[in-house]
């Protein structure tokens, strides 16, 4: 049973860190460009992980996406999802501003909707 102190997944982590390493040395970055130690052999434990998103993908076609563009629900006529749910997946930056900013669009939709 993995506990919090102990490391897991670390197969995939090895083949991450060794197709970085491969992309970097293909555009000849090395670590005088490019502080490796930033992002290569980092792992961060399961209470560090605070920008989880793309549980609920969006998009027009309700058969591969739960959410519309807009984050409404296919299903749901008054159920809008405005969290990072919607992204696809997550850069290293905090995602944060992104997701105000979409639920001030979201919020904007909503307002010319009830007109």
């Amino acid at each position: 049973m993995d506990t919090p102190d102990k490391p897991n997944n670390i197969e995939g982590h090895d083949r991450l860190q060794t197709k970085l390493k491969g992309l970097l040395k293909h555009i000849n970055c090395t670590e005088d460009l490019f502080h490796m130690n930033a992002y290569i052999g980092k792992r961060i434990p399961l209470a560090g992980v605070a920008h989880q998103n793309g549980t609920l993908r969006f998009g027009a076609d309700p058969k591969r996406s739960v959410l519309d563009t807009h984050c409404k629900t296919h299903e749901i006529d008054n159920l809008y999802v405005v969290d990072g749910s919607f992204f696809p997946s997550s850069g290293a930056m905090n995602p944060a501003l992104t997701i105000m900013a979409n639920a001030l669009r979201v919020g904007d939709h909503l307002l010319e909707r009830m007109k």
